[in-house]
């Protein structure tokens, strides 16, 4: 993995960890989890070339 990706997602996902217990129990910690990585995932192309890498 390339460290623009890494450092993205790293990023992402202690965001989302900030809130976790916040955001009931597992069930919708798990699809909130599914739909923010289904949100970075396709957000990360767009970053990427708007930074030109």
């Amino acid at each position: 993995m390339d460290p623009i990706s890494l450092t993205f997602y790293a990023v992402i996902c202690g965001i989302l960890s900030l809130f976790a217990p916040s955001l009931g129990g597992r069930v919708p910690r798990l699809a909130i989890g599914a739909v923010v990585g289904i949100i970075a995932a396709t957000v990360l192309p767009v970053i990427r070339a708007a930074v030109g890498s």
